[in-house]
This record gives structure tokens, sequence and C-alpha cells, in this order.
């Protein structure tokens, strides 16, 4: 299975989100996942990629041109394919086709960003992948109560919940991930509208 992570690309995190996130993509590329990421050589980026060669797993980075450019972010030097698009629209379009599933570790806005486009996508039935959340230390905790908050206030559906998994535990996660996803929601019992 072909996983796409989306994560921080920050150098300056606690360095144990970094271990946790190693960690996870050697486990992943032990189950016999390869990576889809966004190319990034810092941060939990570069953690799920060192993990994963470790792993001896295959990697595939997508990193827009301008970034090498502008030096904006240093890219990951040992991937097996490297992308790079012109623009953020491109990357995540390539990544998303590229993944059967998504894992999202810890990040910022830009990961905050992807995880709620690939939700929104799932919800409108545009894909049907597997969405798991690795919850380090509560990370998400946050955001998860800001969903319920607007289901209870019945902006979202109460089943949107079904759509994605959280968990602070591997082999849930992983778990979740290789099961058969739910087919037989349609948008109508997604959405409003």
């Amino acid at each position: 299975m072909r996983i796409c992570v989306y994560g921080a690309a920050s150098p300056i995190i606690d360095p144990e989100y970094i271990r946790l996130v190693e960690i996870m993509g050697e486990k992943m590329a032990k189950r016999g996942h390869s990576l889809v990421f966004g190319g990034g050589g810092n941060g939990l980026m570069g953690a799920a990629a060192r993990g994963v060669k470790k792993g001896g797993g295959h990697i595939l980075g997508v990193i827009p041109k301008f970034f090498d450019d502008e030096k904006i972010e240093a890219v990951y030097s040992e991937c097996d394919e490297l992308i790079e698009p012109d623009t953020m629209r491109e990357r995540k379009q390539i990544m998303e086709d590229n993944a059967d599933a998504f894992i999202i570790v810890p990040g910022g806005i830009g990961t905050f960003e992807e995880f709620f486009e690939i939700l929104t996508l799932k919800q409108l039935c545009r894909h049907n992948k597997p969405i798991a959340m690795y919850n380090i230390n509560g990370y998400y905790n946050e955001i998860v109560e800001a969903i319920l908050a607007a289901t209870n206030k019945n902006f979202i559906r109460e089943n949107c919940m079904e759509l994605f998994y959280l968990s602070d535990n591997l082999e849930e996660l992983f778990a979740y991930i290789e099961t058969k996803p739910r087919t037989d929601l349609t948008v109508r019992d997604l959405k409003d509208g």
C-alpha cells in the first residue's frame, strides 16, 4: 500500500515527535508499505522518510521546484523518486493520486490544510481512502474537539467522524489503514446542502 504522510517540516520541534514518527516510518516499511510525502528532509517529513528508508521501503517525494530554488525547505536526498511540480496545488494532487491511504502526523498550517482537504474530498465521495491521524501526545485533541463542536452545532454531520481515525497507538493506526473501508456512505449521508 502507498501511504501518504502529511506532517511538519519544522526542524525545531520536540525530538520526541521526530523519534516516534521515524519509528512509524520504519514500521510502515516493514509492513510492506511505501511512502508518498512532501519531499522535505526536516521535521516529521524527514523523520517519516528516514524511517521508511531504514525499513527498506520505497519513497516518493513531491516538492515544488520553488522550495529548492528559494531555499524554503531542505529536500530529502534519498527519495527513490522525486517529483518537482510548479505549485502547491499540483503537489497535493500528485500526492493524493499516488496514495492508497493517508496518515496525518503532527504539523502546522500546511498539514491542517492537507488534512481538511482530503477529509472534505472523502465527505464528497471523491475518494474512499483511509485517513488516520497519529495523535502523538494528544496533538490533535483540540482539532477533534473543534470538529465535534461544529457537529454539535449542526455544521457537520455526525457520521463525518467516521471518515477518519484518531489514535496514538501505531498498531491500531495500521490496523485501521489496512482494513477495507466502508463503502455504504453516500454524499447525501455525509453532507447537507
